[in-house]
């Protein structure tokens, strides 16, 4: 039978007034020096009116932007002694002048707002009976096609209509914070893992102790550049082993920020190209406590690191890569609680069918199992997963996607044994939502594509984007999509 799919009639559209203030350099250290140079030659009056003028057309716009002009005018600083000037000999009127020069607006959501996760609010007071409070994330990309994380916070009526709170005035990304310590010998391993084996590695690593911390590690990287005139392949390995190492950090938002104020933006090399697709799920562990994870993909322009993000309060945030020797492709979304003690996550290691993977530690997987391979027309070239698996009395329900002919991504479902998610119990035939015709056109023609759903009531509730444009909503009748699956078994 055809499912009845119910649209919801609310959209989320790109929104170029959306910006933040990152770092920009015009190019290399000379180019920098010479920027530099030229500002330290204003006099102090001109410096004084050009800052003036640069707060006045600026600072409206943003939150504190003289603590971004100082953040970014110490990422300069190192060239100024070898410039013959100390830093502590400047005004604090000309650092921040600096610092304006090596800012640029980004418009982070300019060119694209969709893949979205949907999650419980960690906050249900203050709602009638029938509602719930929910976090919406979505893929943001600007210029470049830099994709970043962002959020919206809703409220789901007990008719399942959607109403989300009015967005805040300013874009902030967050305060970095690297304070990781990395375990020496989990270390070495993930980079065996990414084939990165050369003797170089045991140089820099035998500086240091079993366990280590980021600046550690930048001291014996520029030790061994000191000592050794390096080939390009071991260039390479220094370049993998700062990589791997900047992939690890955490990172805080003030408090005074709203939540579609935050924006999670890419911090680390491994991330340079952007951070794609996250696949938010509220995990309870075994004692009740919760957290919530995400895992998306990292890409550097040439590569992909999946990685995992934690967080309690949806304002502060650990990140860290996922390890293991099926910790790679893209699409990787973990289940809500353990299963039978270990955690299980949902894989597609060889990019084409849908695996489950199981471990004994979050950020490691060793063990998988594949589940799922394309069958129908409308899924030849590949399957995938589209958000974590919700967990109902008739087993784990799993929005899937697959990719057919004219690459038109269409959305269909699965159910796994409670118990023993390696076993299917059903799949759908065909697809229970495509494309419809107002939502063909987009960045990527022809895609319906989610990175999550949410049970309300009697209903599921997918949050999906439109053609990699745009994003929205679509209900099913839970009783209907059972049917359409078991019917189909």
């Amino acid at each position: 039978m055809a499912l009845t799919v119910r649209r919801i009639p609310v959209r989320f559209a790109p929104q170029p007034s959306r910006i933040i203030a990152r770092f920009y350099t015009p190019g290399e250290p000379d180019e920098t020096k010479g920027v530099i140079q030229k500002i330290l030659d204003l006099s102090e009056e001109n410096c004084h009116q050009t800052l003036n003028q640069v707060l006045r057309d600026f600072s409206t716009r943003h939150r504190n932007i003289t603590r971004i002009f100082e953040q970014h005018f110490q990422n300069v600083e190192a060239l100024l002694p070898e410039m013959g000037v100390e830093p502590a000999s400047l005004s604090l009127e000309r650092k921040l002048l600096i610092g304006s020069f090596f800012t640029m607006e980004y418009a982070i959501e300019a060119a694209a707002f969709f893949n979205p996760s949907i999650v419980e609010d960690p906050d249900q007071s203050d709602l009638e009976n029938g509602q719930k409070r929910v976090i919406v994330s979505f893929r943001a990309t600007g210029e470049g096609h830099i994709s970043s994380i962002v959020f919206r916070r809703g409220v789901i009526h007990s008719n399942n209509s959607i109403n989300f709170e009015q967005v805040g005035s300013h874009v902030d990304a967050p305060e970095i914070v690297q304070r990781y310590v990395y375990d020496k010998r989990a270390f070495i391993k993930k980079l065996d893992e990414m084939g990165i084996r050369k003797d170089i590695v045991a140089t820099v690593m035998d500086r240091l102790g079993d366990s280590f911390i980021y600046g550690e590690l930048r001291a014996s990287i520029e030790e061994t550049l000191k000592d050794q005139d390096l080939s390009y392949s071991r260039q390479k390995v220094i370049e993998s082993i700062t990589w791997l190492a900047d992939s690890h950090y955490e990172i805080a938002f003030s408090l005074d920020t709203s939540l579609s104020e935050r924006v999670i933006f890419p911090v680390s090399y491994t991330e340079s190209n952007g951070i794609e697709d996250a696949r938010f799920v509220r995990f309870t562990e075994e004692e009740g406590s919760v957290a919530y994870y995400a895992t998306y993909t990292a890409y550097n322009g040439y590569a992909v690191l999946p990685k995992l993000l934690k967080t309690e309060d949806f304002y502060h945030f650990e990140v860290q890569p996922i390890h293991g020797e099926f910790a790679r492709n893209k699409g990787m979304a973990l289940f809500p609680r353990r299963i039978k003690g270990k955690y299980a996550m949902l894989s597609r290691i060889d990019g084409t069918n849908n695996f489950v993977m199981f471990s004994d530690n979050v950020h490691v997987w060793q063990k998988v199992h594949k589940i799922q391979e394309p069958t129908f027309p409308w899924e030849l070239i590949k399957v995938g997963n589209s958000g974590s698996p919700i967990e109902t009395d008739r087993g784990w329900l799993i929005i899937t996607h697959g990719v057919g002919p004219m690459r038109r991504y269409s959305l269909a479902a699965i159910l796994l044994d409670l118990d023993d998610p390696t076993r299917v119990i059903a799949r759908t035939r065909e697809p229970i939502l495509v494309p419809a015709e107002e939502e063909r056109d987009g960045y990527v023609p022809n895609v319906v594509y989610s990175c999550g759903s949410i049970i309300h009531g009697d209903e599921l509730i997918i949050a999906y984007g439109i053609s990699d444009y745009a994003s929205t909503f679509a209900a099913i009748k839970l009783e209907e999509l059972f049917d359409e699956l078991l019917n189909d078994a």
